[in-house]
């Protein structure tokens, strides 16, 4: 199977599914799957009052990205990962994952369901 067939066999990965973004055990962001360009899944972005601690990384991210300080970019994405946890609509945790959430509303991430997969 090729990567674009997995999004016909992935229900987490179709238009609309949900994915969440939590705090501990606070949701702060529902993030609704709007397309996806494997390995890229991209989304319109809900966000609750706790989310906006975590505003600052996000926007941090963007500008270290812009700027092409790759260093600064992968430090504020190792603090949000160490921070948030993302989870596809079963409810189960992604081992690991890259998630950037833009200020117009939107995000786009990647990830690998096990950790396994995240390291080879």
């Amino acid at each position: 199977m090729d990567r674009h067939d997995a999004r016909m066999t992935n229900p987490n990965l179709g238009t609309g599914s949900t994915w969440r973004l939590l705090h501990q055990d606070e949701e702060i962001a529902r993030l609704t799957v709007t397309e996806t360009d494997m390995p890229w899944v991209f989304a319109e972005v809900q966000t609750f009052p706790g989310f906006e601690e975590f505003r600052p990384l996000f926007a941090g991210q963007e500008r270290a990205l812009e700027e092409g300080e790759w260093e600064r970019a992968d430090a504020h994405g190792d603090r949000i990962r160490g921070s948030l946890t993302l989870t596809p609509p079963d409810g189960s945790p992604v081992a690991e994952y890259m998630l950037r959430v833009y200020e117009d509303g939107t995000a786009g991430w990647r990830w690998y369901a096990d950790q396994a997969a995240a390291v080879s």
